[in-house]
């Protein structure tokens, strides 16, 4: 049986553990901690329970009984919040073992961590209130959108503004849901977020939303870990590539995100047959 906790972020490192495998960390310790961001569903969040919940929580649980199998012997799962700013010091400083929520793979955050195999595949879009819908880019003009500090999303936005020359202010926020009330009471005209993340903010709010058919950006999503840590990274790709195998991601993608659409991106697709990699 794998047990669970819930554990808020120290300031300080745990000591004494850096120089050792992720792996052994483990086994000496007997606990798992799994970072996650507690409002970005449906990959991460914090249910009408109060518990840790979401696609990537899913996912993070499968993970967490393989490392109890591998280690062989019973372990108890910390689920740590950390935020968009701080998830990748909390696992460069020893404070998780695995970063499990909307994390996008890139080449630069290469340079600091690792990751696994992929997770999910969506991109950068918009979200305004209903009766707002975006029409064009040229309604941006003078308009203020939001969009989360220290994220993909917040490069790309600037970066799109910048070559369409749209002349509009963006408003950085430190959470998804900081981000929906800022919208919710006017402060910011739209709120740019990966589009998976908008329509689970949508979904758990009250209120109607539009969000845009388009996205702008390509995010590919995966779990972070340390780098220089293979054993580790493989015993988590172990458990990825047979739920690709097994067919059991799709049962776990049915649960997330069939309320937002009866079929499958065929991007998807493509994702769960090249990561059904052989044993």
């Amino acid at each position: 049986m794998v047990g669970l906790a819930f554990t808020i972020l120290l300031a300080a490192p745990v000591q004494g553990l850096e120089a050792a495998g992720t792996l052994e960390q483990i086994a000496k310790t007997g606990k798992f901690r799994i970072g996650f961001r507690e409002s970005s569903p449906p990959m991460s969040f914090l249910g009408n329970d109060g518990k840790p919940t979401g696609y990537s929580i899913d996912l993070c649980n499968r993970i967490a009984t393989g490392i109890k199998n591998k280690v062989g012997k019973e372990v108890t799962v910390e689920y740590v919040p950390v935020t968009a700013k701080n998830r990748f010091d909390a696992l460069l400083n020893n404070q998780i073992d695995i970063l499990c929520g909307a994390t996008t793979k890139t080449l630069s955050r290469g340079e600091r961590v690792d990751f696994t195999q992929l997770t999910f595949v969506t991109g950068a879009s918009l979200m305004t209130m209903a009766g707002k819908e975006i029409r064009s880019l040229d309604s941006f003009k003078g308009k203020k959108i939001g969009v989360g500090r220290a994220t993909t999303t917040e490069k790309v936005l600037r970066q799109m503004l910048k070559e369409t020359l749209t002349d509009a202010e963006v408003v950085l926020v430190g959470s998804s849901a900081e981000g929906v009330e800022a919208l919710k009471s006017g402060e910011i005209d739209a709120f740019s977020a990966d589009q998976v993340v908008l329509m689970g903010m949508a979904m758990t709010s009250g209120d109607k939303f539009a969000i845009a058919s388009d996205v702008f950006s390509y995010e590919p999503f995966a779990l972070a870990v340390r780098r220089n840590d293979a054993d580790f990274r493989l015993a988590a790709d172990r458990v990825l590539s047979q739920l690709y195998r097994s067919g059991l991601i799709l049962e776990i993608y049915q649960r997330w995100f069939s309320r937002f659409s009866k079929t499958r991106p065929p991007i998807f697709d493509a994702l769960y047959q090249l990561n059904a990699t052989p044993e």
